[in-house]
């Protein structure tokens, strides 16, 4: 024990005397060391344990995703398995938008899918129309993909825009078809008018649009980058889907829509049902 008035400072310590097992007077100075260390001001916990904050700034030329994917590639070979690695600010929010995407894709899908199907009243011509979708979301990936820009957000905005593009060059094809085959003619005399007559005003839609995002992909100042990643989506996507909607969507129409009968034998069933109803 020692008074409050001989402890000025840390040094004071190793004056002290502390009595062993033997009943001698021992300098703590003999026994332990003083080193002065900083500490924190302050504990921060996250998921209930103690963790640290490193600010990160990423270099120019580096999008926020590759930083946050190589970083944590890199703390998985070097950190320990005790420590755990978590994204805070930004890169939390990232990947948080990246979750929330993935449910804009499947509710865009099905209210596309259930537009069309009230419109044409018919579950194949939807189906036929929506097939071509995946191929043009992978058509628009590729595309970032060799011209080197990042699946950021917003080029998934522009992921979820082009399911409704995709969707509309195909209802020009469809819905011409279905016409043909109320007025009698056979699937595979429907849709080679369809894929004939409708050639060029697919075409005309598909250069006017593509055209039209060439000044989102060329545009410079601040800003430039999602307009770009936009620009590259649809430019990519519906450039590199004319083949599907041109070619493989007569394909899959002559495929399916011989499971179903044309609208104009639905209206005439229902009007003699309505007849025969009226007669009684």
């Amino acid at each position: 024990k020692a008074g409050t008035n001989r402890i000025q400072g840390p040094n004071d310590l190793v004056n002290l005397f502390v009595r062993s097992q033997t009943g001698q007077l021992i300098p703590l100075v003999s026994l332990v060391s003083v080193v002065e260390e900083g500490v924190p001001d302050e504990l921060r916990r996250l998921y209930q344990r103690r963790s640290i904050s490193i600010d990160m700034q990423t270099v120019e030329g580096v999008d926020l995703q590759t930083a946050v994917d190589d970083l944590m590639a890199l703390a998985n070979e070097v950190v320990p398995s005790s420590i755990t690695v978590a994204p805070e600010g930004e890169a939390a929010r990232l990947g948080e938008s990246q979750r929330d995407s993935l449910y804009a894709y499947g509710l865009a899908l099905l209210i596309v899918f259930l537009v069309l199907v009230a419109q044409f009243e018919s579950l194949t011509s939807a189906l036929v129309i929506m097939t071509i979708v995946p191929f043009g979301l992978a058509a628009a990936i590729f595309a970032l993909f060799i011209t080197g820009t990042s699946l950021n957000v917003y080029s998934q905005v522009g992921l979820v825009m082009l399911i409704g593009l995709i969707a509309k060059n195909g209802i020009l094809l469809v819905e011409f078809a279905d016409q043909r085959r109320d007025a009698g003619a056979s699937v595979r005399d429907a849709i080679e008018d369809a894929a004939n007559i409708r050639l060029r005003p697919i075409a005309m839609t598909l250069i006017s649009t593509v055209l039209g995002a060439l000044p989102l992909i060329l545009s410079s100042g601040p800003g430039s980058e999602a307009r770009e990643a936009v620009g590259w989506v649809v430019f990519g996507g519906l450039g590199l889907t004319a083949f599907f909607t041109l070619f493989l969507t007569p394909v899959i129409y002559l495929a399916v829509a011989r499971f179903s009968k044309p609208r104009a034998d639905a209206r005439l069933k229902l009007e003699q049902e309505l007849e025969a109803a009226t007669e009684l």
